[in-house]
C-alpha cells in the first residue's frame, strides 16, 4: 500500500519514508514459537498491550537467553493503525541483542529517532507520538513477565507527559530551576505537552492523573509561599541580636561548608561578626590545609558568603583574617 493511499495533502509528508516502508513491509512481524525459542536456548516471552485511546494494539514475542539476559530474537503482532505497526516494528529490531534492563531503557522518544529519515525532521505528526508510547509500553510489560515483577515496579517515576516521556519530577524541577511561567515554557524546556497535547489540560483525547497547567499553578504556588517565607526569615534574622546571628551562622557553616573543606584536609572558624551599614560582616579564620591556599581569598571564600546568602541572609559578607 502506498503513503498515498493512507493519507492526504500535507499530512502525508509528515511521515518519514522509514516509517512507510515499516508500514507495507514490517521487517520484524510475526511471532516465536515455542520450539523455535527452545532451539536457540532461550525462554520465550509474549507480552501484549493495548492503547485505550485509539484501540490499537501490540503483541511482542522475545527470545530471551536466560544466562546472560539477552534478547536472541524478537518479533511483534499489531492490531491498529500503520503508525502503530512501524512504531512495533522498530522497537523489536531495537530489542534484538541487547539485554533485558537496556532493553527496558529504550524510550519512545528513541522510537521515534529511529524511524526518522534525517536527524531534524519528526519521523510522524504529533498526534501519533502515542504509537511509539505503546510499543515502549509492551517492552515494559515483557521485561515485567521476565523478570516475574508487576510492570509499576520498573517505572521509577510519575510519568506527565507519555509522549515525551517525561515525568513530574523533572517538570517541576524544570519550573524552578527555570521561573517558568507558562505551559509553552515548559514544553519548550521539556517536550512535555508537545505532542498529542493530552497532558496539558483537562479534556483531551485521553484522561491524565496530571496535567501541565495543574503542575504549573502548585509549583508557582509553592514557589511564591517559599519567597515569602524566606523574606519572613530575613526580617528574623535582622531582628536577631549578634550572638544569635553567630549561632545561626556556625550552625549552618558546621552542617554545609565545614564537611566539604575537610575533604580537601581544611576547616574554619568564625573569629568574630560585626554589623556595618546595614551589613552583617563575618571574620573567619582558615585552619589546615586551607591556610595558605590561593583560593582561600578567592573562589572558596566566594563560596563560602555566597552559601551563607542562600541560607542565611543576603545582608552577609564574609572576610579572612
Amino acid at each position: 500500500m502506498a503513503k498515498n493511499d493512507l493519507i492526504g495533502g500535507a499530512l502525508w509528508e509528515q511521515y518519514s519514508d522509514k516509517v512507510s516502508s515499516r508500514m507495507d513491509e514490517p521487517k520484524f512481524r510475526g511471532e516465536i514459537t515455542e520450539e523455535q525459542a527452545k532451539a536457540l536456548g532461550a525462554k520465550l516471552i509474549v507480552a501484549d498491550w493495548g492503547a485505550e485511546a485509539c484501540g490499537d494494539a501490540v503483541r511482542l514475542f522475545w527470545a530471551v537467553d536466560p544466562k546472560t539476559n539477552t534478547i536472541l530474537d524478537a518479533r511483534f503482532k499489531s492490531f491498529g493503525c500503520g503508525t502503530a505497526i512501524a512504531s512495533s516494528d522498530m522497537i523489536a529490531e531495537m530489542c534484538i541483542g541487547k539485554t533485558v534492563d537496556e532493553a527496558i531503557a529504550i524510550t519512545n522518544i528513541d522510537v521515534e529517532h529511529a524511524l526518522r529519515d534525517d536527524p531534524n525532521s519528526p519521523a510522524i505528526p504529533p498526534q501519533k507520538m502515542h504509537c511509539s508510547v505503546m510499543a515502549y509500553d509492551v517492552i515494559k510489560k515483557a521485561a515485567s513477565l521476565y523478570k516475574g515483577v508487576d510492570i509499576s515496579t520498573l517505572e521509577e517515576e510519575e510519568i506527565v507527559c507519555e509522549c515525551a516521556r517525561v515525568s513530574l519530577r523533572t517538570i517541576r524541577d524544570v519550573i524552578r530551576i527555570n521561573d517558568l511561567k507558562t505551559v509553552e515554557e515548559i514544553t519548550n524546556f521539556t517536550k512535555a505537552g508537545a505532542f498529542c497535547k493530552s497532558c496539558i489540560r483537562p479534556g483531551g483525547h485521553e484522561k491524565r492523573k496530571y496535567y501541565l497547567v495543574d503542575i504549573l499553578k502548585d509549583v508557582r504556588k509553592e514557589m511564591e509561599k517559599e519567597k515569602m517565607a524566606e523574606v519572613s526569615e530575613t526580617k528574623e534574622f535582622k531582628s536577631m541580636t549578634i550572638v544569635q546571628r553567630l549561632k545561626k551562622i556556625e550552625t549552618v557553616l558546621e552542617a554545609e561548608i565545614k564537611p566539604i573543606l575537610a575533604q580537601d584536609g581544611g576547616s574554619m572558624e568564625v573569629v568574630d561578626i560585626k554589623e556595618e551599614e546595614g551589613n552583617t560582616i563575618v571574620y573567619i579564620h582558615y585552619l589546615g590545609a586551607c591556610q595558605g591556599c590561593p583560593g582561600a581569598t578567592a573562589g572558596t571564600l566566594m563560596a563560602i558568603q555566597q552559601f551563607l546568602n542562600e541560607k542565611v541572609d543576603a545582608s552577609i559578607l564574609v572576610e579572612p583574617v
